[in-house]
């Protein structure tokens, strides 16, 4: 296949991931709303038959998702993103015509039940799904079909948060080691990207998902910016190593009774929080949105940030679809309001440098637990449209970056990956082997990079 070929292929690609990402987005949103509504507005339930009832739906909800994909596609849990990276590195298979129908059904589904999930992993595996059933219709080349692979995984992701520049970027920074880079599949990515892109803002709009109202910070504010990145550096090599924890746990419980149990007390326990604690709920984007713009006590933020990362580390360890992106970018606003509020009890602060360290820490705790500070940088500013607050955000993320990793701390994705190859180590009848996904030595763009797998 020539250039012009892939290269229209990789178009329609990412005109198909942005119709599909819309529909999920618009999707979640409608249920999301439908069935509390129908509860509460419809058959008018209030108090305990009211919390009785949220709770019995959104456990449903969560049983229902993790059986769809424990019954049809086992590779749909979780966040999708690990399963296409080992997918380009030659370790793992997308099976597009289960993952897409029960990706699409079981992220559905999870997210809408509540739990502290996001839809931007769900996107991007079934973008990737979607360029893998072309690259089999086409009967591309294994590195053109790998291409193309990383190509819908960026559209899932422009479609996800309206962000195609730190979709490209997430495709350069994130999956270095597996991108067969050439200028053919390069040009192929922007291309997905930017057709996802168009599709998305023609049917959703071209508003930022969470814009931010932000003003230019001093530079005499700039060492706070420096403090919470070292901050959020702790925070998110704490986030990578609980989260790999629970998920260890709860699959231990699941074996030792069954993998249903625990999806099923997150469910009753999310469907009355919905009325009692909405901030305890859903992927964040809203509320992170809404927390930026009040002026909540310390004590208040503080609670707020701990039931978000106990409930995230909860959502995500059922197993069911759903991401991570919108969880770490909510629990970072908070953190980033929460540092504010106590650094002002000390120190005299700017005006809006409350603000200003909200969207900071967006991408500081991305950059320490993805391990991908350019992109955390980027979709922050496409995210927010906080321009102006451009130095005070590479500068938190690029310090929190390397706390990360002077802490030990190595990206999630690369984590979850290893982890998977693992467990499936344990059921072959060879020697158990356990895999560790080497980052290579690489020239400055890392584009060139050799894959190593012990």
């Amino acid at each position: 296949m020539g250039n012009g070929g892939y290269h229209m292929v990789a178009v329609l690609v990412g005109l198909a991931v942005g119709v599909a990402g819309v529909a999920f987005h618009l999707g979640v949103e409608g249920l999301t709303a439908a069935w509390p509504a129908l509860l509460r507005d419809t058959l008018g339930l209030a108090g305990t038959a009211l919390y009785t009832a949220a709770a019995l739906v959104a456990a449903a909800m969560a049983v229902a998702s993790l059986f769809l994909v424990r019954r049809f596609a086992p590779e749909a849990g979780g966040s999708g993103v690990p399963e296409i990276e080992g997918a380009m590195e030659g370790l793992r298979e997308v099976r597009w015509k289960r993952v897409l129908p029960v990706k699409f059904a079981a992220g559905l589904l999870s997210l809408s039940s509540g739990m502290v999930l996001g839809r931007e992993g769900p996107t991007i595996h079934i973008g990737a799904s979607i360029a893998k059933a072309a690259a089999d219709v086409t009967r591309m080349s294994s590195e053109d079909m790998r291409g193309l692979l990383a190509a819908g995984g960026a559209a899932g992701l422009a479609a996800a948060f309206n962000a195609p520049l730190a979709a490209v970027l997430f495709v350069i920074e994130e999956t270095r080691r597996q991108f067969p880079y050439s200028a053919r599949t390069y040009v192929g990515v922007i291309l997905a990207s930017l057709a996802s892109a168009v599709v998305t803002e023609s049917l959703t709009g071209n508003t930022p998902y969470m814009r931010l109202p932000a003003s230019a910070m001093p530079l005499t504010a700039l060492p706070a910016f420096v403090l919470l990145g070292a901050v959020l550096g702790a925070v998110g090599v704490g986030f990578n190593r609980t989260l790999v924890w629970s998920l260890d746990h709860v699959r231990r419980l699941g074996l030792a009774t069954s993998f249903y149990l625990f999806p099923l007390a997150i469910g009753l326990v999310v469907g009355p929080l919905i009325f009692l604690l909405p901030e305890a709920t859903q992927g964040g984007e809203v509320l992170a949105v809404q927390l930026a713009t009040e002026n909540r006590p310390l004590a208040v933020l503080a609670v707020i940030v701990l039931i978000r990362f106990v409930m995230t580390m909860a959502s995500y360890s059922t197993g069911v679809a759903g991401g991570i992106f919108a969880p770490i970018l909510a629990l970072a606003t908070t953190i980033g309001l929460t540092f504010g509020t106590a650094l002002e009890l000390v120190l005299p602060l700017p005006e809006n440098t409350h603000l200003a360290l909200a969207i900071a820490a967006m991408g500081g705790l991305f950059a320490a637990t993805i391990g991908a500070p350019l992109v955390g940088m980027v979709l922050v500013m496409e995210l927010t449209g906080a321009y102006a607050l451009l130095v005070p955000v590479m500068l938190a993320t690029i310090v929190s970056n390397m706390v990360a990793q002077a802490l030990g701390g190595r990206p999630i994705y690369e984590t979850l990956l290893e982890r998977t190859l693992a467990i499936e180590a344990e059921g072959q009848p060879a020697p158990r082997r356990r895999f560790r996904l080497r980052r290579p030595r690489s020239d400055l763009s890392g584009m060139a990079a050799s894959k190593t797998k012990e």
